[in-house]
């Protein structure tokens, strides 16, 4: 008969020593440097979210490093970092976890936020890949409704989980946890040529 399982007892508290010890190290890093983790960490996230589009969902001939960098950059530079500071000026209005609060944390989140991430975000990337602002304008027009009402549907639910279960340090590791999937729609509808879309709808 074989055996269930092919680890060792050995091989898994090893890995469960090794797993204690980065999550031990990151928060570390968390407490010493929260900025740059947080910047660190949607690098990660958005990286890998375009990895995962780009190889399974759109599966291109050829692969685009220079789109990869530009949406791990935007990780870097924007998401982490106005990340860090709105969901921290967020927790310091509005503290606690009473479902009234999380509420209000969830739809001041989707309702203000997640527009000005939107434009944020198509902006960096037409203007990343060379774009000019009638090429942002275009794509506003052509997708930011799509992203926002998109993003409801996943991060309405997810929000709720982290306002109401997460600390406050731990937010952007939990929200780039779920943004590796998220991101691969991100990827796709970022890249996605308007120009092209709007001739389909003339």
């Amino acid at each position: 008969r074989r055996p269930l399982s092919t680890s060792s007892p050995t091989s898994r508290t090893f890995r469960r020593s090794f797993n204690k010890m980065v999550w031990a190290a990151y928060n570390s890093m968390l407490a010493k440097q929260p900025l740059l983790t947080k910047a660190l960490t949607s690098f990660v996230g958005f990286t890998a979210g375009d990895v995962l589009a780009q190889n399974f969902v759109e599966k291109n001939e050829k692969y685009d490093m220079a789109r990869t960098l530009r949406m791990g950059s935007f990780g870097l530079l924007i998401h982490g970092t106005t990340g860090h500071y709105f969901y921290g000026a967020l927790d310091s209005a509005l503290p606690g976890t009473k479902p009234v609060t999380v509420a209000t944390k969830v739809i001041t989140d989707q309702v203000f936020w997640n527009p000005i991430f939107g434009c944020m975000f198509f902006s960096y990337l037409t203007f990343t890949s060379g774009g000019t602002v009638d090429d942002l304008m275009t794509k506003l027009k052509a997708d930011l409704k799509t992203a926002v009402m998109g993003s409801w549907a996943v991060w309405v639910p997810a929000h709720t989980i982290n306002f109401a279960f997460i600390p406050p340090s731990q937010r952007l590791l939990y929200i780039n946890t779920i943004q590796i999937g998220y991101n691969i729609f991100l990827s796709f509808l970022g890249n996605k040529d308007a120009g092209e879309e709007e001739e389909k709808t003339k």
